[in-house]
C-alpha cells in the first residue's frame, strides 16, 4: 500500500533529501487565478456576492451571513454532555499552555537618558477560519480562538462554511458543533461563509442591507489578520490578499512523519499513519526507520487496518499516493537527518530513548515523544496547538501561538544629552549612506552643527 524509499548507503545532504523526499502536489500558484475573480466579486458586491458564492460552492444560500446569537445559544443548549465535557477540557488545557506564551514588555537602558522599550501589542481584529469540508473541526475553533484571546485581541470573528445537511433552526449555518464551540469560548461573531470568499470577506468587510438587527444593518469590519487551515482555495486567497491582511501560513495538506526503530510497536505506528491519512486524499504519512522488520510489520498492519477503517477509500488513496512513503535509513542519525530535512507538520519519535532522540529534532511543527504521545492527542487535548506549518515550512515557521497575534513595537526615548553623545556617529553613518538629510535631522537640534 505504501511505497518504499531506500536511502541506505546514500549521502543524506539537504539538497539531495529535498529532491528525494515525498510531497503532496499542491499548486497554489495555479489556484490563484481562479480565486482572484472570487475575491474581486466580494470586494465589489459584498454580502450579495457572499450569498451567491455560498450557493455556488456550498450548495447553500445563507439567509443570514452572520449567525444570530439565539442560534449560538440554542446549539450550545443541545450539545451532548459528553462532547461538551471533552471540548471544555480541550479548552482548559489549551489555555494552560498558551497562557505561558504571553510576553512582557522589556526596557533596555542603552545609555543614561536613552532607552528602548519593546512593547507587545495584540493585533486589533482577527478573522479565524474553520474548515467544514470532508470533516468537521470544532477543535480548530479552540486552536484559533484560545491563543487570540490570551494575546488580548479585542475583536475576534470566526467563519466556517454553511452546511447543506443542516436542517431546522440550523439550516444555512455552519456545523452545529462548530457553532457550539464558538459559544463555549464566548465568540458571538460567527459567519456562514467558507472558501476563498471567506478570506476576502475578512479582508474587505461588508455591509448586509438585507439583515437589519437593532435598527442597523449587519456589518463585518475588515480584519488585521486571518488565521486557520483550509483547502487550496483558502490558501490561494490568503496568498493573494497577504499584505492587505496578515496571515498565519499557507497551510497545505496535513502530514505525519514517524521516526521509529525496532522497539516501536508496529500497530501503534500503523494506526498513527492511518489517522493522518484520514484527513484528506492528499494527506502525507511517512515512516522513517532503520528496521526492515518494523517496516514489514507496519505494512502488514496497514493491510489489515485500512479496509476496516471508516474512511477506507480516502485513507488508501492517501497512503498509496506519491506523498506517502516508508523510508529506510542506515541508523537513527540518518533518520534524524531525513526528518529534519522533511520538516513535518507532525513528527512522532517512537524509538528507544525517545526524549534524547527528540532533542536532535530541529525542524518540525510539533514533536510527539514516545509511544503514548500520538498526534491525535495533540489534535484535541494535549494543550498544544494543532495549527502547524506544512510542506517543509517548519524549517522557518512556527505553529499558531499567542505570539502569532502579537506585534513587537520599539519605543525609543532619548533626552538631549543622550542624543548629543551619539550624534557624531549618526552623522557619520548617514554620510556613509549618502543620506545628508538624515544627518541634518540630528544636527538641526544642535544649531546645525555636529555637537562636540
Amino acid at each position: 500500500m505504501m511505497s518504499t524509499l531506500d536511502l541506505r548507503g546514500r549521502t543524506l545532504d539537504v539538497r539531495f533529501l529535498r529532491g528525494a523526499l515525498p510531497r503532496a502536489e499542491f499548486d497554489v500558484t495555479a489556484a490563484l487565478e481562479q480565486v482572484r475573480p472570487i475575491c474581486a466579486d466580494v470586494e465589489h458586491r459584498g454580502a450579495e456576492a457572499l450569498r451567491d458564492l455560498g450557493e455556488r460552492f456550498d450548495g447553500v444560500r445563507p439567509a443570514q451571513l452572520r449567525v444570530p446569537g439565539e442560534v449560538l445559544r440554542a446549539v450550545l443548549d443541545q450539545l451532548a454532555p459528553e462532547l461538551r465535557a471533552a471540548l471544555e477540557e480541550s479548552i482548559r488545557r489549551a489555555r494552560l499552555v498558551h497562557a505561558d506564551q504571553r510576553r512582557s514588555d522589556t526596557t533596555t537602558q542603552v545609555v543614561p537618558g536613552g532607552r528602548v522599550t519593546e512593547r507587545w501589542v495584540p493585533v486589533d481584529r482577527v478573522g479565524l477560519y474553520v474548515p467544514g469540508g470532508l470533516a468537521v473541526y470544532p477543535s480548530s475553533v479552540v486552536m484559533n480562538v484560545v491563543p487570540a484571546q490570551l494575546a488580548g485581541v479585542g475583536s475576534i470573528a470566526v467563519t466556517s462554511p454553511p452546511q447543506r445537511e443542516n436542517t431546522g433552526a440550523f439550516a444555512g449555518y455552519p456545523n452545529p458543533t462548530i457553532l457550539a464551540t464558538c459559544a463555549l469560548l464566548g465568540v458571538d461573531e460567527v459567519y456562514a461563509v467558507g472558501g476563498a470568499q471567506a478570506v476576502a470577506m475578512f479582508a474587505y468587510g461588508f455591509v448586509d442591507e438585507d439583515d437589519v438587527r437593532d435598527g442597523a444593518p449587519v456589518v463585518c469590519e475588515p480584519v488585521s489578520m486571518v488565521t486557520g487551515p483550509g483547502n487550496i482555495w483558502v490558501v490561494a486567497a490568503k496568498r493573494l490578499l497577504k499584505g492587505l491582511i496578515g496571515i498565519d501560513a499557507e497551510a497545505g495538506p496535513t502530514e505525519i512523519a514517524v521516526l521509529a526503530d525496532e522497539t516501536a510497536d508496529a500497530e501503534h505506528v500503523a494506526a498513527d499513519l492511518i489517522s493522518q491519512a484520514e484527513h484528506d486524499p492528499l494527506a502525507a504519512s511517512v515512516l522513517v526507520t532503520d528496521s526492515e522488520q518494523l517496516a514489514a510489520a507496519v505494512a502488514e498492519s496497514l493491510a489489515r487496518r485500512v479496509p476496516a477503517t471508516k474512511h477506507a477509500e480516502r485513507v488508501a488513496t492517501a497512503l498509496s499516493g506519491t506523498q506517502s512513503r516508508i523510508v529506510l535509513v542506515d541508523d537513527l542519525d540518518a533518520g534524524l537527518a531525513v526528518v529534519n530535512a522533511y520538516a513535518a507538520e507532525h513528527l512522532e519519535i517512537q524509538t528507544r530513548e525517545a526524549a534524547a532522540v527528540a532533542a536532535g529534532v530541529r525542524n518540525a511543527g510539533a514533536v510527539f515523544v514516545g509511544p503514548f504521545s500520538p498526534v491525535s492527542l495533540g489534535d484535541y487535548a494535549a494543550g498544544s496547538n494543532h495549527v502547524l506549518p506544512t510542506a517543509g515550512c517548519a524549517t522557518h515557521s512556527s505553529g499558531l501561538s499567542v505570539q502569532s497575534f502579537l506585534r513587537g513595537i520599539h519605543v525609543v526615548e532619548y533626552d538631549e544629552p543622550a542624543l548629543r553623545e551619539v550624534a557624531g556617529h549618526v552623522v557619520t553613518l548617514a554620510q556613509a549612506e549618502d543620506l545628508p538629510a538624515h544627518a541634518q535631522a540630528v544636527t538641526a537640534r544642535f544649531g546645525d552643527e555636529v555637537p562636540g
